[in-house]
């Protein structure tokens, strides 16, 4: 008796809901493709028409007709035959039983990892709808550092959702229009594929403002008849002036999509008649040189506006952009924009990673377009490596889609770009993450400049270094790339995790010595029971974690020496007040000083454990001590060590007399005792007298008393107190 096994899905026979859309996309695949590929893209239609078997969209059509317009556009950029393989399987995966194993023996690995790559993560468990597109976005990103098509795919799958979304909810189409203007428009644009990005961006911002969309989509259609024919003389002027330099050339009038038009009516505060009255044409030449011919033809037509001149061919944008632009002073008063490039050029900033990736993917290397967003990608490896979660992986991605860069020089010549209004200090973690750790200020056209400066297309930078040097937090406020950004983060969390494993052993040991224990005299495998019981990896997260204050170190040294059975019985006996916790000042990662009271060294001082934010130090005199001391537990007793580091901020009130110049004579004699002033304000104001409050920093008590002596001898105060 023979036995027969089971078909396989794809084995099966294939049902054709939409046969027209298939020939449609063989014919235009049969243009570049040999038949056995677009024989093998046939193959994926059959396989996903019988996964997709009765599965409808929302409009009510088959389903397999999404994955086939997603191959169809994709086919427009003339991409290679597996990616529109993987196009037309992209959703397989995940709504229907069609396994990854059958995808690779049917086509490739190749095509089941770019599958898996465009896959979203909905049958994992998050807390919310917006930490799991985050992680699938994080997905993607992953999936596309191994090979761009997976975003080639991605943006064609949003592309067409976008054209089909009147089907949605008006809720639904709100949450993936804002999606894709905040999200896939600015990386079609990051990755040169302007055409994408235009329709993107004209889609989302119809679902998302119909009406503004609506008014200005009118105020486009219904052109007055005088600006029509302004635009026709523009542009018979160009081309008259064009021919008699003999250039062989392509003109053509651009129009402004509403989403640009509302974008810069929001960013430079125009009305919509300033916008639209902007001419604009794109000049098409076969060769670079024929770019600056037509350049100096079209300034012999109309003068050139003074600063709006930009040379993208000779400094190309981050995303492999290149085109000369330059606008000119038009025969009616209104600007005209004027875009020139060769015919390759137009194709990459159409198409940008996806012109000519046939010829690439045949051996002849990659497109400058493709190497810098393979190297934009890497450096987004980098940070989402030192993210601590996809929701900030996002924001730091969100953030560096900026649509504007500045181009720099390095003192060797070359050329480096930066996302707008970046600074010295977003340019040295640039150069090398190391370079920017250790940064102190940096020489901008070999003049010396503050980290915090901002940079400007053309300067030239160079970084100073020192070893000893290392981030703060406010340099978070000095950057605006995300490679800075991560990288300043990253090296703070290492900081406070350090101090906090530092401090928490100091007080675990503090809690296991009243016992009359220590830690090396708890057995190793008490230690690795308890870390399995608290569901600890390491030793030093549970240290990090009672420093934190998460963890209470009394109840952890009950359980490190009587376990869990008779830790609740037994009682940690009262500390010895003279037993407490010295502070150097290098513990600030994980120490915070109460605002209540600013305690400075020499001051009598206690701190309090506080879920979360760690130990907050107090003055023992500070009001709020005694209702913290009902919570024994919690209360740390603490000490100044010896030699403490670092300035701590203090607060004076200061009575002066009422008359101009008090300010200055108090501000200069705090700077004469080398004390920095935080901040200044007025409290009491009268005819004669008025109270001042400044927030200063000193290094201890006896830097204070000097502060304080200074200020007194003034013959404009009347008196000074600490609050």
């Amino acid at each position: 008796m023979s036995s027969f096994s089971k078909p396989t899905l794809a084995q099966t026979p294939c049902p054709d809901p939409c046969p027209d859309a298939v020939r449609a996309l063989e014919l235009k695949l049969s243009e570049y493709l040999p038949p056995d590929q677009v024989a093998s893209v046939r193959r994926a239609y059959e396989v996903g028409a019988r996964a997709h078997e009765g599965q409808l969209r929302k409009s009510g059509e088959a389903y397999i007709t999404h994955p086939v317009a997603v191959a169809g556009l994709l086919a427009e950029l003339r991409l290679d035959a597996e990616t529109l393989c993987a196009a037309i399987l992209h959703d397989a995966l995940e709504d229907t039983p069609l396994p990854r194993s059958e995808i690779e023996r049917e086509f490739s690995p190749a095509v089941a990892e770019l599958v898996d790559g465009v896959t979203k993560l909905d049958k994992l468990q998050f807390r919310d709808r917006q930490e799991a597109a985050a992680e699938s976005f994080r997905k993607m990103m992953l999936a596309m550092a191994r090979d761009l098509r997976v975003i080639l795919i991605k943006l064609a799958d949003r592309l067409h959702n976008m054209r089909t979304l009147d089907a949605m909810a008006a809720e639904s189409r709100r949450r993936i229009a804002r999606e894709t203007l905040e999200i896939y428009a600015p990386i079609a644009q990051r990755l040169g594929m302007n055409k994408f990005k235009a329709e993107l961006q004209d889609l989302g911002f119809r679902a998302l403002y119909p009406k503004r969309h609506a008014v200005i989509s009118r105020r486009i259609a219904s052109q007055p008849v005088m600006r029509r024919e302004a635009l026709a003389t523009v542009e018979a002027q160009l081309a008259q002036r064009l021919a008699q330099e003999q250039l062989p050339h392509t003109l053509v009038s651009r129009v402004k999509s509403p989403w640009s038009i509302y974008t810069k009516m929001k960013q430079e505060n125009k009305s919509l008649d300033q916008v639209l009255d902007v001419f604009g044409f794109r000049i098409v030449v076969p060769g670079v040189m024929q770019c600056y011919h037509a350049l100096g033809a079209v300034h012999s037509v109309f003068k050139p506006l003074d600063g709006r001149f930009r040379d993208f061919i000779a400094i190309p944008k981050a995303n492999g952009y290149q085109s000369l632009h330059t606008v000119l002073f038009g025969p009616y008063g209104a600007p005209v924009e004027v875009q020139i490039r060769t015919e390759e050029m137009d194709q990459v900033a159409e198409r940008g990673v996806a012109a000519h990736w046939l010829y690439k993917s045949a051996g002849s290397g990659s497109t400058a377009a493709q190497v810098r967003a393979q190297d934009w990608i890497r450096n987004l490896m980098d940070a989402q490596q030192a993210a601590g979660s996809s929701l900030e992986f996002l924001e730091n991605v969100k953030v560096d889609l900026f649509p504007d860069e500045v181009y720099l020089f390095t003192p060797k010549g070359d050329i480096m770009a930066l996302p707008r209004n970046a600074t010295a200090l977003d340019f040295a973690y640039a150069v090398h993450t190391d370079v920017g750790n250790h940064a102190v200020a940096a020489r901008v056209d070999r003049r010396l400049v503050p980290l915090r400066t901002k940079l400007t297309s053309g300067q030239s930078v160079e970084v100073i270094t020192a070893p000893s040097a290392s981030p703060g937090p406010q340099w978070l406020e000095y950057v605006v790339s995300s490679k800075a950004r991560t990288a300043i983060r990253h090296f703070l969390k290492r900081l406070e995790h350090e101090d906090a494993v530092d401090l928490g052993h100091r007080m675990l040991d503090r809690a296991l010595e009243a016992m009359e224990c220590s830690l090396d005299r708890v057995p190793a495998e008490r230690v690795e029971q308890l870390l399995a019981d608290l569901r600890y990896r390491r030793l030093e997260e549970l240290l990090a974690d009672i420093a934190l204050g998460n963890r209470m170190p009394a109840q952890v040294a009950r359980l490190m020496v009587h376990g869990e059975e008779d830790a609740a019985q037994a009682r940690a006996p009262a500390l010895p007040p003279t037993e407490r916790i010295m502070i150097s000042g290098s513990e600030r990662g994980v120490l915070s000083f109460a605002a209540c009271c600013h305690p400075i060294p020499g001051d009598e001082i206690m701190g309090y454990l506080s879920a979360g934010k760690g130990v907050v130090v107090h003055r023992a005199d500070c009001p709020n001590v005694a209702e913290y001391r009902k919570f024994p537990e919690r209360c740390v007793p603490m000490g100044w060590d010896r030699n403490v580091e670092g300035d701590y901020r203090v607060a004076l009130r200061i009575e002066v007399e009422n008359k101009p110049g008090v300010l200055a004579q108090v501000a200069a004699a705090v700077a004469e005792s080398n004390s920095n002033i935080d901040a200044v304000e007025y409290r009491e104001r009268d005819l004669t007298v008025s109270v001042m409050e400044f927030s200063i920093e000193v290094r201890h008590r006896k830097h204070l008393a000097d502060v304080i002596r200074r200020i007194r001898r003034l013959g404009v105060v009347h008196g000074v107190q600490r609050l």
